[in-house]
């Protein structure tokens, strides 16, 4: 069965590049949000087998939405996504129970071997 996947980010273009390269790879995007509050709405109605979350968005980031999900479901897998230069946030993402990180702009090769990494 295929694996259900949460896509977190506030770029279209950037939830559309991910849903893409899983699409193509046998995953299904059960979900899409565009922001942390919206992630953990979407997270709670869904219960996808991965997240794959932004770090820097509005209303609520990816790490305090990380964080309000594995509240709510220890068990959660999330998959940090950020761009260049933001260790000290990757860092507190993994303190908080995030199971990898892909930087951006994404390479597919990457994405799949995290999400292989994490849920098969």
């Amino acid at each position: 069965m295929a694996k259900n996947v949460l896509v977190c980010d506030d770029a279209a273009f950037m939830r559309m590049m991910i849903k893409d390269i899983l699409t193509k790879n046998g995953y299904n995007v059960a979900g899409e949000a565009e922001n942390g509050a919206k992630a953990v709405e979407k997270y709670n109605e869904l219960h996808p087998d991965l997240v794959l979350m932004d770090i820097t968005m509005p209303e609520m980031d990816g790490i305090q939405a990380l964080k309000k999900i594995k509240e709510g479901d220890p068990k959660a897998i999330v998959i940090m996504c950020s761009a260049m230069g933001q260790q000290a946030m990757v860092v507190e993402a993994i303190q908080s129970g995030a199971r990898d990180f892909i930087v951006k702009p994404f390479q597919a090769d990457r994405v799949l071997e995290a999400v292989k990494k994490v849920i098969g």
